[in-house]
């Protein structure tokens, strides 16, 4: 099994906002994603958002987007994980590893550190990251929409 990982271009936003369904399906949130092809054929134009796929033997296997933002802490950049995604006929082929490491290659001439979020619940990732040498902290996510912050400063 060949896997080869690239870059992503403006051709491949449908096939990248399928694989993102497949994964919000996945982890039953579906109703959260919005975008569009059109969406993601501006996301695949930008430098600083990179998505990665995987092909093995020329059918898509997954992939993985990061942005590319400022980290004010340590003030560089960093590459902020937003999805790590093999579709199920590849699983367990190495092919998230691959993908991890395309990013990691992506990241390494400007030495930027790689950040992401992980499901408390997610103990076959835990494994998987820690595999790759990755440090896990526990921390909780907020959010704040734009209705609940509306209702805020209309007080």
């Amino acid at each position: 099994m060949s896997i080869e990982i690239r870059r992503a271009v403006v051709a491949d936003a449908e096939t990248v906002l399928t694989m993102l369904g497949e994964l919000a399906a996945y982890q039953d949130q579906q109703q959260y994603v919005t975008a569009s092809v059109h969406d993601w054929e501006g996301f695949l134009e930008r430098e600083d958002v990179i998505v990665l796929l995987a092909e093995v033997d020329g059918s898509v296997a997954g992939y993985v987007s990061a942005l590319r933002r400022p980290y004010l802490w340590v003030g560089g950049d960093q590459l902020a994980l937003d999805d790590l995604y093999v579709r199920e006929a590849f699983r367990d082929a190495g092919v998230g590893r691959r993908l991890m490491l395309g990013l990691a290659r992506y990241a390494l001439p400007d030495r930027l550190p790689i950040g992401w979020g992980l499901r408390l619940e997610n103990t076959a990732g835990y494994r998987f990251y820690e595999r790759l040498g990755a440090k896990l902290v526990t921390k909780t996510a907020a959010g704040w929409s734009p209705e609940a912050y509306e209702a805020q400063l209309n007080e």
